[in-house]
Order: C-alpha cells, then sequence, then structure tokens
C-alpha cells in the first residue's frame, strides 16, 4: 500500500525564496516533520566506509543539532565507530515519506566532548544505561542468553540510578559541509536544491530531479 503525503505546509522547493543558511532550511523541515507527526521524524541513514573502501549503512537517530552540527551516541566498539575512526567522512540521509521530503547532509564526524557525552548519558532511562554497559555493540555472541547473562549481571552491579558513562560509549558531531534537499513533484519532476560549502559561504543549485 503506497503512503499518502500529508498536505504539507511547502509543497514546492524553490531557490528564491530559501535562507542563503542550509541548516535554517533543515530546521524548518524538521520542525514540520515533528508538527505533522510524521514516522520517526529523527531517524536518518548514517552512511560510513571501511579501511577496504567497503560502504556500509544503519538507521540511528539524531538527539541533537545546532546550524551545521548534528548529534549522535553510539558504542565507540562499534563497527560504525571504528569505520568513522578511520574515514571521517559521512553521509546522512533523512526521508520523510509522507512529505514527499528527503535531505542528505555530508560531512565530516569527530567524537563529541566528554562533557556533551556525559550529560545525554546522565538523562537516558536506567535500563538503557544498563544495555549500553552490557552489549558488546557488533561483537559475535554465542546466543541470547549471553547478552541477558550480562545485562543481569550489570543489573546487580548497578543497583542505583546513578549509572556512570562507560568510557567504550558517546557521541559524535557531523560538521555538515553539503546538503541536498529534495521535495516530491508531480511526474516524477521532483526539486532538489543542493548547498556547498565555499569557504564561510554556501553555495546554491539547482539539480536536475
Amino acid at each position: 500500500k503506497e503512503v499518502e503525503p500529508l498536505k504539507s505546509l511547502q509543497q514546492e522547493l524553490s531557490e528564491k525564496n530559501i535562507s542563503s543558511e542550509p541548516h535554517v532550511l533543515f530546521e524548518h523541515w524538521f520542525n514540520e516533520a515533528i508538527k505533522l507527526e510524521v514516522n520517526e521524524p529523527l531517524a536518518f541513514n548514517l552512511a560510513t566506509v571501511d579501511e577496504h573502501n567497503k560502504p556500509t549503512s544503519r538507521i540511528v537517530y539524531l538527539r541533537e543539532f545546532s546550524e551545521n552540527q548534528f548529534y549522535f551516541f553510539t558504542n565507540y566498539n562499534s563497527r560504525k565507530a571504528q569505520e568513522l575512526v578511520t574515514n571521517p567522512n559521512i553521509c546522512m540521509n533523512f526521508f520523510w515519506p509522507e512529505l514527499e521530503r528527503q535531505i542528505r547532509i555530508e560531512g565530516i564526524v569527530q567524537k563529541a566532548s566528554t562533557q556533551k557525552s556525559d550529560s545525554y548519558f546522565e538523562h537516558r532511562p536506567k535500563q538503557s544505561k544498563i544495555g549500553a554497559w552490557s552489549s558488546p555493540q557488533s561483537k559475535i555472541i554465542a546466543n541470547r542468553e549471553e547478552l541477558e547473562k550480562l545485562v543481569h549481571e550489570n543489573s546487580l552491579k548497578f543497583t542505583s540510578d546513578e549509572i556512570p558513562r562507560p568510557d567504550f560509549w558517546g557521541g559524535f558531531v557531523i560538521t555538515a559541509n553539503y546538503y541536498e534537499f529534495w521535495q516530491g513533484r508531480k511526474s516524477r519532476l521532483h526539486d532538489r536544491i543542493s548547498f556547498a560549502q565555499d569557504g564561510d559561504n554556501w553555495k546554491i543549485n539547482r539539480l536536475a530531479p
């Protein structure tokens, strides 16, 4: 069954009436997605490349953004984290089919500050904190029981709500240097507007659909 697009506030995208700063348009579209209650507005596809130039992707959640910086959190020993250390070039992609909108963002990633990671971890639910301590993310485990045993052991270890952040868990921040905004239109003649960083400014172009 096809997803029926919502009646969004903007059914076309024109370089004539958008901000010269891409983060302004991102925030506008993001707030619309929240307001119109699209499915999983915080979810985005995160693509990385390993040391052998092999790409992988997965869905993660945006936890914070400010101007051209985007934060997510993960296990630093995970496959994606190891690939980010090897190659900091990254691509993230938001897709909101209900609005017929897509935003692709490219940039450079680095670990978030200790303070930022501590602050986010502190506000996580207790079971999520225990889960972070328990999961050897991306590693092969024998069975589900092995994971549940680790959770049980850490539940006994951390009895209070004051659970410290593991050194192997924390945030990454993506600093964007390229955006592409896609607005679906009839007859597949979609609107595509790109913003490429050019020094302290952004070069805006329309792309063929």
